[in-house]
């Protein structure tokens, strides 16, 4: 059996491996292009649905589809079962939990909860604190009154989530089926 030279070998090799890398490459590129085109297909449908059942939402300063969609279902579509802005806070994970103990009287943030309504808060908050004055003043006077970041994050949620309680109490549940 007579084998080629290694060096005629060796540019074969690499001009398969840039080919297949090329190949691969543009299977990515056009797969991309296909989950981008899903993504803002889903993202308008989100859009559609939250300016039909609560435009409301849309209203306030930090929240966008992706945030009201989420704060939607976690309220569920029995809005009057949560009878205050104190459950729909539990139900969020943006209610305080009492960590005192002698002398020492702290708060911390609740660990329970919806993760994801929390989180849709936590975006709600950290959107204010960068385009909302009124937040942005908020944030400052706390500052200066000796609070922490954290702490002011925590008042911050709870607020958000006061908030939101009022615009969902607005919602009609639909028909049941």
């Amino acid at each position: 059996m007579r084998f080629a030279d290694a060096s005629s070998c060796e540019e074969v090799g690499e001009e398969s491996v840039l080919q297949a890398t090329r190949i691969a490459l543009g299977w990515l590129a056009h797969r991309i292009g296909q989950l981008s085109e899903q993504i803002r297909d889903v993202e308008a449908r989100l859009a559609r649905l939250v300016e039909c059942h609560a435009p409301q939402l849309l209203d306030v300063v930090g929240i966008g589809p992706d945030t009201a969609v989420t704060l939607l279902i976690t309220v569920g579509d029995n809005p009057e079962r949560l009878d205050s802005e104190a459950s729909f806070a539990v139900l969020c994970g943006g209610s305080p939990v009492e960590r005192s103990s002698g002398r020492r009287q702290f708060r911390r943030l609740n660990r329970g909860g919806d993760r994801q309504a929390n989180a849709a808060l936590h975006r709600i908050v950290f959107t204010r604190l960068r385009v909302d004055p009124r937040t942005q003043d908020y944030y400052e006077r706390r500052i200066k009154e000796g609070k922490t970041r954290r702490e002011i994050v925590r008042c911050l949620k709870r607020y958000a989530a006061r908030e939101v309680f009022h615009l969902v109490g607005q919602l009609q549940p639909g028909p049941r089926s």
